[in-house]
């Protein structure tokens, strides 16, 4: 029973206090006078009864009503029922006239309102306030009601009695019943009790509120409450916010709210708002401006129906799918007319229910959904203490572990907030009254799961708790026996006179009311009401969710298998398993299962181990753990806490290593909170065992019945105890949770203290152990000394650096029980015994590690893997032997097994570093392929890029440090250092491999240092481009006394310097230095006697260079007795750079004209960058054009004169004319030097192009990529290689009026007949120079147009660079890539690699045709040392047949890149000095140019592809001297030019890349190309498109069995072996197969699977050592066969023999059948036409496709419907000619033959591909005396073929064959 109301108080307004600009209220009454004892009497309740303020106004205004809610310190809330209404005042001017202030406030007053008229009378408000703790607010408002109608009606009735009733009435609080009052003013009231108090009663205010914002506004509000926000309501109504209020804390139940709540907040107090903690609260709307800088509240305005979240705000809403069914229930009950709303015969009614009801149903679909947020929450409970009070923990972690929601947002915050704990301590309990929640949980819970998906069961089922929750509130049918009087009339402004203000009461009356009240109250027999206690039923258990345990039973059995084969020591088939298990325990199954499984393996909490077996352990314990959050939601810590105080191993006498050192690593231990719900777990079981122990005499299954049952049972036996036997329980209880504190205590000792305590140190931030405390395991070193992520100050460890490690431990273990011991009630001086015990306990424990420690020392290391050694190269040594990693796997996918196969990666071994290379040899960690060895390699010059990296190893769970290195031959390792690997050692290894990589000086390289003494070192000193005058020659007195005059300087011994003195080297070089120079200056030799002293010696020297043979072999200058030249010859060899002072990068001996002098040479070199002026390679023995390279010129052609040391100070510009006319002399001499010129009196006769080799050379091979657009009406685009160079986007870079005859440009006729405009001009250029676009705004253009310049663009050294890093990132990768767009070939693409081999390609070809046509080319691009060497050297190798030889490949190298200075050392970045410059492959670019030429013409080439790998290899390997340094004058100032070919004092070591290729060469064909077959004077023409281009395969393959085949020494050993091995061992196991598995990436499949004739010479051999007879060499062999076969192909038919065949067409060549590639081959292949294009000319010399046909036809005539002689005019630069046309329906083609005896078919027009024939006009060089009507016009899709026949007539005939063809057809 309770009050219905405490206190009755009357408020008016206070007159007294007026003077401030707002009035204020006061109590002017309040009764009882003194405070309740249980409910003293609220404070401030005059600022609620005004929440806006205390005024005074004109009029009256109508009584008002609400209700304020306070809050009291003890949380209990008072409803505080205000009744205002407003009484007449005097005005204050009249009454208060003579003081001062009031006249000021009037003053105030006028001012605000100066139009109006103060009035005679202002009303003040005066509220009746009633004080309760029940919220009964409709019973307020007829209380407060009917006295102010008693007043103002003024009733018979006195006030005071009416008062005294009221405080005097006695109510139920619940219960259900309904009680009648009466306040004795012939007024009767019905108060309803609800019938369980613990649910709200909330009248319609819960309907309200979403009437009044909507669903999703509402939601928000809830989950904001809930996840404690702050939130602020706003109306313009008191009594809709206290409603709304109300209606958000209903839906919040079973939570309760217990932040600061005040409904309706007065103005004053506004300043509330910013308190830090969550609330909600009301505000009137007229305060919204205030409200505007709140920035973290969000703001629901009740008016608007808008709700406002802040920008910083985030809330975390309902976890899907609830949310969604919350929204679809609350719609159905909330607009139920949403669903039939589309239908086309609704139903008559879907009304909503009405409020009351609808206020029910709304609040059943919150229960619903926490009966769903809550399910099983008893089960996570735990009991700690059941006397005297029950003490309950929730466990957090384990229920969203088994909820599967750790992740959830929303939950987490709702389980950590206050509600929830009050929710715990208020339902925890097992013993107590149950609630309509309560019966949800328990027996609903299922039903709920069933019919979530089903939104009408949904419905049913919220309508059932609707009803329940409306019964609630309303027990009974409603009886209408209200009757309270209300005002007779409502006074207003009709009857102001009349009304008295509110009398003052009696207080001794009303007194005497109470009084009496209270003595009967004592007399009355106490109520009792009988509390229904019961045991609360926790409800069906957490299920594990079915989906998470599906699909793992394999999994599950291989855990349990593998334990079971440690345990029974089978430790190989525990190894197999070991990867499988640990992928298995990412799965929560696999780890509840190993955890259940090892636990059968304890026997008295105890199991001891071997080695081995306590390490799998330890590795599967940590594997389990590493996936454990640090909540440890699924239990796998708490599981595994008691195993590893179990397992243990011994380690010598008395001692015992445990698990626990071992698994340390882990956050999970370091959280406060596991360690609280492990220690609350353990201690309910304990009380549960005392309490089955205490009942054993009854005969329950104590198995069955839980700790919540248990203590439900005792609370219930409790009162029916003796003292004794209650504080007994009491004290059994203390002592149990006393004990386990302290266990707890050791147990965090033993995993919070490290294995090596000796360090002090605590916290590591990195998960990898030291080395020092090396154990025998995978896991225990790098774990053991150390403990996990550093802990912040939640985990305890505040100030963990300034101690030491026990100090540390303590504190966390104080922290730890004294939490606990408080929470479950254990007395101070427990506590205290605990508090001195744990500093023992740590100490204790700390010296029992330190035996372990000492002891786990001193294990024998676990058996891993041996090391393999690597062989080595004779002269090759170790720098560092082999430490021992792992080679992880990168992008590439074949070794990792995804592509099939087993995988070869990861790999453990060791990576060894020596002179020359870096190793990896190992074996596969994947023991089904634990045989094989593994190894990856590349030289140490060619590492690109080195980085750390940290790697996470598949089969230990820790992070390893790393190095990733990629190297530009293609190959990428990935290693990680074995823990046993020191991290000093890994930098050591580093260290080491910088230097080797980058020596201070080119001498430091290999190839320098592998076993020679050296000569004299010199230290190489880049060239200062600025040199002034003196230190030139300087440098020219220094080089020429190095290279010659070795007698006058002292010579030094150079021993390459051991590994530990290599870093001295360089000082001695500078002394050396120093030494030499001194005693040059003093010699007082000039610079000419040296030379002339020299000279025999020098020049012998430099002819003995391979160029000299060269230049002799294109007859361009001979050497004959001493340099005496026959005049006659147009080119000179000259001696003028014998000394390099012309040009430093060029070689000492140049070809120039006849008739240019050297002191021309001198000054014109000035022109040219690095002083590389023209000079001749190549010459065309046919057309005798002649190629030139050069430079590209200064900017300002004037530049040179600055830099030459003579330069007169005055008379400069005379001497740049003469510099320029000297340039063009030297061009005009070369023009000159050219026969076609010579021969020619005029120059416009067309007599250099009627030679009968040149009118077949365009053809469809040059047809552009992209046509540009031509003017005028003109139909066929520019043709032939300018066409094609100005029309591809990337080269378009081309000035109009350069070259304009080039440009091919089309005037258009009048008929609109295209012209080849070549041949409107009189003459071609004799010279076309090919610059770089940039640079060419110095060159002056000849006014006679005898030579030409043509721009291009060409790409420069730094694209090749990005572009080669890229190429390296496709086509090796360094991790796999799940991006579709960054697959192979978009990274390809995105390098540009192809393009720019497509540019060199292109202009390469463009220039082979020029030559080809009798002009001759200049090629003067950039410095003339990158691009330029690529195009000269590519030009020679396609024009010339002499360099695709072994022999002249070898020279035009030498010739081409050595002697001409490519810069290999600075473009390699071989030392210290280039590392800066980055490493350029131009070199490697130009071969991969070779390999695509090779790819189209197979035939062509005496080297196969393997010997252009070699070369990209062992460019960059060091190995040889061949490509080291950058020019001939570097490699004479080493003395290392002439030494490879004098004397070798070491024949195992060679110096020089060819002649060990040769020596190779005469052992083995691999470098040879069995389809070499090649044509005399073949051009060769690729095509250069990307789309003709393929990826060379030197990039992307790799023989993981053997490391790069490119060292042979290393690999051929292995191939022979097996087979001597194979006879001695007698056969005994029966019969084996043939057969041999071969891994794409493992196997050298060229090897495994040779080709036909390799396999047919390796038979040879083998069947002549079996003979006894000297084997033959292969070539020998070879050539016998191929001779015999020669005289056999002329007698056969000429197809037949694929492999010797010279005739076939030269597509087939370049797209036919591979021998090296398929190894089968027929003639049939090849009668298939390849090209579909109709190629109209093929190559000279060639029989067609067409000719193919004819060897299978039996007589030629039958197919010729047509035939007769026409001239067809020639392609781009090409005359017309007569040829013998045949027309030939059956193959539907028009072939032409040279004449009409010929077999060889010259072309072919598919006459398929023809659009028209058409009467056509003579063009430029047409035969004479030929009427026009003769002329016509074949047009088809490629091109335009003119004809022009004998005459009109005959023209006609042939017009209408060939029409008649098409139509047929």
């Amino acid at each position: 029973m309770a009050r219905l109301a405490d206190y009755f108080v009357v408020v008016g307004y206070d007159l007294d206090k007026r003077g401030g600009s707002e009035g204020q209220g006061r109590i002017l009454q309040r009764f009882p006078e003194k405070d309740w004892e249980d409910n003293p009497f609220p404070q401030g309740i005059e600022l609620f009864c005004q929440p806006s303020g205390w005024q005074l106004v004109p009029e009256r205004q109508p009584a008002t009503f609400f209700v304020a809610v306070l809050t009291d310190i003890n949380s209990e809330r008072h409803y505080c029922a205000c009744f205002t209404f407003w009484e007449a005042l005097d005005n204050p001017q009249v009454r208060h006239g003579d003081t001062k202030e009031s006249k000021a406030s009037e003053a105030d007053e006028v001012d605000e309102e100066p139009a109006v008229v103060q009035p005679s009378q202002v009303f003040a408000p005066k509220s009746l306030v009633l004080v309760s703790r029940l919220d009964h607010t409709e019973v307020f408002r007829n209380c407060l009601g009917l006295i102010y109608t008693v007043h103002v009606d003024a009733l018979s009735v006195p006030l005071e009695t009416v008062i005294g009733n009221l405080l005097t009435c006695v109510i139920p609080i619940a219960g259900g019943s309904q009680r009648t009052i009466t306040l004795g003013a012939g007024d009767r009231q019905v108060i309803q009790t609800p019938i369980n108090d613990s649910l709200p009663v909330s009248g319609s205010s819960v309907a309200q509120l979403f009437r009044q914002l909507g669903i999703v506004n509402v939601l928000y509000l809830f989950c904001a409450a809930l996840t404690e926000h702050k939130i602020l309501f706003l109306s313009s109504s008191y009594q809709r916010l206290t409603d709304a209020c109300r209606g958000l804390l209903a839906i919040m139940f079973p939570l309760k709210y217990s932040f600061t709540y005040v409904p309706i907040l007065p103005g004053k107090l506004l300043e509330v708002l910013s308190t830090p903690t969550p609330f909600i609260i009301g505000v009137n709307s007229f305060f919204r401006s205030e409200t505007q800088e709140l920035l973290d509240v969000i703001i629901a305005d009740l008016d608007g129906g808008t709700v406002t979240i802040p920008e910083c705000v985030h809330i975390s809403l309902l976890p899907e799918p609830l949310l969604q069914q919350t929204q679809t229930a609350l719609s159905m009950v909330l607009d139920p007319e949403l669903e039939v709303a589309d239908h086309a015969f609704p139903p008559s009614s879907t009304q909503p229910s009405a409020l009351k009801i609808q206020d029910k149903e709304i609040r059943a679909v919150f229960l619903w959904l926490f009966a769903r947020l809550f399910q099983g929450y008893r089960w996570c409970l735990h009991i700690i203490r059941i006397h005297p009070e029950p003490v309950i923990r929730f466990h957090k972690a384990a229920f969203l572990g088994q909820r599967a929601l750790s992740e959830d947002d929303f939950l987490m915050k709702v389980l950590d907030g206050m509600a929830f704990a009050g929710f715990v301590s208020e339902r925890g309990p097992p013993y107590r009254t149950t609630d309509l929640f309560d019966d949800l949980i328990a027996n609903q819970v299922e039903r709920i799961r069933q019919e979530e998906a089903c939104p009408h069961k949904v419905m049913n089922h919220i309508k059932e708790l609707a009803e329940q929750l409306f019964k609630n509130e309303n027990p009974y049918p409603t009886v209408a026996m209200h009757k309270v009087q209300r005002p007779s009339e409502s006074p207003g402004q009709n009857q102001p006179q009349n009304q008295t203000p509110f009398p003052p009461l009696d207080e001794v009356t009303v007194q005497l009311f109470i009084d009496h009240a209270a003595a009967k109250l004592k007399t009355a027999p106490p109520v009792v009401k009988a509390e229904l206690k019961g045991m609360v039923p926790s409800g069906p258990p957490l299920g594990e969710n079915g989906n998470v345990l599906a699909n793992s039973a394999r999994r599950l059995e291989v855990v349990r298998n593998c334990i079971t084969y440690i345990f029974e020591n089978k430790m190989l088939e525990a190894k197999k398993l070991m990867p499988a298990v640990l992928r298995a325990l990412k799965g929560r199954a696999a780890r509840i299962c190993l955890t259940q499984e090892l636990n059968q393996h304890v026997l008295q909490n105890r199991a001891v181990l071997d080695d081995q077996q306590f390490d799998y352990i330890v590795r599967m314990m940590n594997c389990t753990l590493q996936d454990c959050s640090h909540m440890d939601e699924h239990g796998i810590a708490a599981a595994l806490l008691p195993l590893v105080t179990a397992f243990c191993r011994k380690l010598g006498a008395g001692i015992t290593q445990f698990a626990y050192s071992c698994v340390q690593e882990h956050m999970v231990w370091t959280n406060m909170q596991f360690w609280e719900a492990m220690f609350y777990s353990d201690v309910q079981n304990h009380i549960r065992a005392l309490y089955l122990e205490v009942d054993d005499g009854e005969p329950h299954a104590n198995s069955v019945v839980s700790a919540l049952e248990l203590a439900s049972e005792q609370s219930r036996l409790w009162p029916t105890l003796s003292k004794d036997m209650q504080t007994e329980r009491v004290q059994k209880e203390e002592s149990t949770v006393f004990s386990q504190a302290i266990h707890y205590a050791n147990r965090m000792s033993y995993l919070l203290l490290p294995l090596d305590t000796s360090k002090n140190r605590l916290l590591r931030s990195s998960g990898l152990g030291d080395v020092e405390s090396v154990s025998n395991s995978y896991v225990t070193n790098s774990i053991a000394g150390s403990m996990a992520e550093s802990y912040d100050t939640e985990s305890g460890f505040e100030d963990a650096e300034s101690s030491d490690v026990a100090n540390s431990v303590v504190r966390f273990i104080n922290r730890f029980v004294d939490k606990v011991c408080n929470e479950s009630g254990v007395t101070n001086e427990h506590l205290k015994a605990l508090h001195t015990m744990i500093p023992d306990i740590v100490q204790m424990h700390i010296e029992t590690l330190d035996a372990v420690h000492r002891e786990s020392k001193r294990l024998p290391p676990i058996q891993k893997p041996k090391l393999l050694r690597p062989t080595l190269l004779s002269g090759e040594e170790l720098v560092m032997d082999g430490m021992r990693v792992h080679l992880i796997p990168d992008g590439r996918e074949e070794a990792t097994g995804l592509m099939g196969g087993p995988p070869l990666l990861p790999a453990e071994g060791a990576i060894f570093l020596t002179t020359y290379r870096l190793i990896f040899k190992g074996t596969p960690s994947d023991p089904l392929v634990g045989e094989q060895v593994v190894t990856r390699s590349f030289p140490i010059a060619s590492l690109t890029k080195e980085k750390r990296i940290s790697v996470t190893l598949p089969m230990d769970q820790f992070v390893q440090e790393g190095l990733q290195l990629r190297s530009c031959t293609f190959q990428l390792m990935k290693i990680a250092f074995d823990e046993e690997v020191a991290s000093d050692l890994a930098e050591v290894f580093r260290k080491h491999m910088h230097k080797l990589r980058y020596p201070q000086h080119v001498q430091g390289t290999f190839a320098f240092t592998v076993g020679q003494c050296g000569k004299l070192v010199v230290e190489h000193k880049a060239k200062d481009k600025n040199q002034s005058i003196k230190t030139l020659s300087k440098n020219l007195v220094k080089s020429a006394k190095r290279t010659i005059g070795r007698q006058y300087v002292t010579r030094k011994k150079y021993t390459p310097p051991t590994w530990e003195n290599r870093s001295s080297l360089q000082s001695e070089l500078d002394e050396d230095e120093i030494s030499v120079s001194e005693e040059l200056d003093q010699s007082s030799l000039t610079l000419s006697s040296t030379i002339r002293s020299s000279d025999r010696q020098t020049m012998s020297n430099v002819v003995e260079r391979a160029c000299c043979r060269d230049y002799q072999r294109l007859g361009l200058g001979t050497l004959s007795n001493s340099l005496t030249r026959s005049k006659n010859e147009p080119f000179r060899i000259s001696t003028v750079n014998r000394m390099y002072t012309v040009c430093r990068s060029y070689p000492g001996l140049l070809i120039v004209p006849q008739s240019i002098p050297d002191s021309t040479i001198q000054r014109i070199c000035r022109c040219y960058r690095q002083n590389r002026f023209p000079v001749v390679c190549w010459r065309n023995s046919r057309t005798k054009a002649v190629l030139l390279r050069s430079a590209g010129l200064h900017a300002k052609g004037v530049v040179g004169f600055f830099k030459s040391p003579n330069a007169p100070t005055a008379g400069m510009p005379s001497q740049a004319d003469s510099t320029s006319l000297e340039q063009e002399k030297y061009l005009q001499a070369i023009i000159s030097s050219m026969p076609s010129y010579s021969e020619t009196s005029g120059r416009n006769t067309l007599s250099g192009f009627t030679s009968t080799h040149m009118n077949t050379s365009g053809g469809a091979r040059v047809i552009s990529l992209s046509q540009p657009k031509v003017s005028g009406k003109a139909r066929n685009p520019p043709r032939g290689k300018w066409g094609s160079i100005r029309g591809s986007g990337r080269l378009s870079a081309y000035n109009p009026e350069v070259g304009n005859r080039l440009a091919g440009k089309e005037s258009p006729q009048p008929n609109g007949g295209p012209s080849d405009a070549l041949f409107l001009r009189p003459q071609k250029a004799y010279l076309y120079i090919i610059g770089d676009k940039a640079q060419l705004k110095g060159g002056k253009q000849d006014s006679f147009q005898q030579w030409e310049v043509v721009p291009i663009e060409v790409c420069d050294v730094r694209q090749v660079k990005n572009s080669f890093k890229k190429l390296m990132k496709a086509c090796v990768p360094s991790s796999p890539n799940s991006d579709p767009n960054m697959s192979f070939h978009r990274c390809l693409e995105d390098s540009e690699w192809m393009t720019l081999l497509h540019k060199v390609l292109q202009v390469s070809v463009l220039v082979v045709e020029l030559l080809d046509t009798g002009s001759s080319v200049m090629v003067s691009l950039e410095d003339g040392w990158d691009v330029t060497t690529q195009v000269v050297s590519l030009v020679q190798l396609l024009s010339d047949p002499y360099y695709r030889t072994f022999d002249g490949f070898r020279l035009l190298v030498e010739k081409e890149w050595l002697s001409f200075g490519h810069r290999f050392s600075h473009r390699g970045a071989q030392t210290l000095a280039s590392q800066s410059s980055g490493f350029t492959p131009v070199f490697l670019q130009f071969l991969d140019c070779v390999h695509q030429i090779h790819l189209q013409f197979p035939m062509e080439f005496e080297f196969s592809q393997y010997y252009l790998k070699f070369l990209a290899y062992h460019y960059v390997s060091n190995r040889f001297r061949t490509f080291l340094l950058d020019s001939d004058y570097e490699r004479i100032e080493l003395g290392v030019l002439y030494e490879e070919k004098g004397e070798r004092k070491n024949p195992q070591v060679c110096k020089s890349v060819w002649d060990y290729i040769d020596r190779l060469h005469k052992k083995t064909p691999i470098f040879y190309n069995y389809m070499f077959c090649p044509e005399d004077e073949e051009v060769l023409r690729p095509y250069s498109f990307i789309s003709n281009l393929k990826v060379w395969d030197f990039y992307t393959e790799e023989t993981l069995s053997e490391g790069p085949s490119y060292d042979w020494e290393l690999v051929r050993g292995r191939q022979e072996r097996p087979a001597e091995e194979t006879p001695d061992k007698p056969d005994t196991s029966g019969p084996t197969s043939q057969r041999q598995i071969v891994w794409p990436c493992y196997d050298s499949r060229s090897k495994v699977v040779p080709d036909a004739i390799t396999k047919l010479l390796q038979d040879l051999q083998t069947l002549e050592a079996e003979l006894g007879q000297a084997s033959e060499k292969w070539k020998d062999t070879w050539d016998k066969i191929k001779t015999t076969q020669r005289t056999e192909t002329k007698l056969e038919s000429r197809v037949s023999s694929l492999l010797m065949s010279s005739n076939l067409s030269h597509q087939r060549r370049s797209q036919g059948v591979y021998l090296q590639e398929s190894g089968v081959g027929s003639s049939i292949n090849l009668a298939l036409d390849c090209e579909a294009s109709a190629t109209s000319t093929p190559v000279a010399g060639r029989p067609s496709t067409s000719t193919l046909y004819s060897q299978f036809q039996s007589t030629e005539s039958e197919n010729r419907s047509f035939e007769g002689i026409l001239y067809k005019k020639g392609a781009l630069l090409k005359p017309w000619k007569p040829r013998w046309f045949v027309l030939d329906k059956t193959k539907h083609q028009l072939r032409y033959y040279e004449s009409r005896q010929d077999k060889e078919c010259k072309g072919v027009i598919e006459l398929a591909e023809v659009e028209s024939v058409i009467p056509g006009t003579p063009t430029m060089g047409a035969p004479k005396n030929i009427e026009d009507k003769a002329f016509f016009d074949l047009k088809t899709t490629k091109r335009v073929y003119n004809f022009c026949a004998q005459d009109s007539l005959n023209a006609q005939l042939w017009m209408d064959s060939v029409q008649s063809c098409l139509s047929d057809a």
